[in-house]
């Protein structure tokens, strides 16, 4: 049986520089790791279980989600921030709004949910930016980063009706 020695070179010594090609194909290797820790938006948004529509006695902050603490807005496409907390009808009401808009536009858009009680480091910003003070609170950033709707409260008096929220969603498309 014969044995075959195979001389391997390294592409990068401690007296030589890394070629450009190999920097960039480092680059594109890294911006994908890096893009997957930082910038996943909320996904898979629903409801809370055992949520009240009428009281505050849901202690459940009213959107569960993939990634819920994530807080950058897109470049490329428009961004719904939704602030919210646990024990507020008006918060359970108008989750149920943008939840029951979720299918539809979650292509289209990226959608961070803020638990204004359990705030992420990566949502200072956002809540120093866009959070009016009152709950619930709904801002609307195009691709451009034009605020489209920054306003405290619900967007319908009643309870099911999306039709403000979905023409506002769609002013920003």
């Amino acid at each position: 049986m014969r044995s075959w020695k195979v001389k391997v070179h390294s592409m990068i010594t401690p007296t030589s520089r890394p070629s450009k090609l190999l920097l960039a194909i480092l680059l594109l290797i890294a911006m994908p790791l890096s893009c997957a820790s930082f910038g996943s938006a909320a996904d898979g948004l629903k409801l809370a279980p055992d949520l009240s529509f009428t009281d505050d006695s849901s202690s459940n902050f009213p959107i569960t989600s993939a990634h819920g603490d994530d807080g950058a807005v897109s470049a490329d496409r428009p961004t719904v921030i939704f602030f919210g907390t646990s024990h507020c009808w008006n918060t359970n009401r108008e989750a149920e709004r943008l939840v029951s808009l979720y299918p539809q536009y979650h292509g289209n858009f990226r959608f961070v949910i803020v638990d204004l009680n359990h705030v992420s480091p990566a949502q200072q910003k956002l809540v120093a930016a866009y959070y009016r003070g009152a709950i619930p609170t709904i801002a609307v950033v195009d691709s451009k980063g034009n605020v489209i709707y920054d306003r405290a409260g619900e967007t319908a008096a009643t309870r099911g009706d999306v039709s403000n929220l979905q023409a506002i969603l769609n002013s920003a498309h």
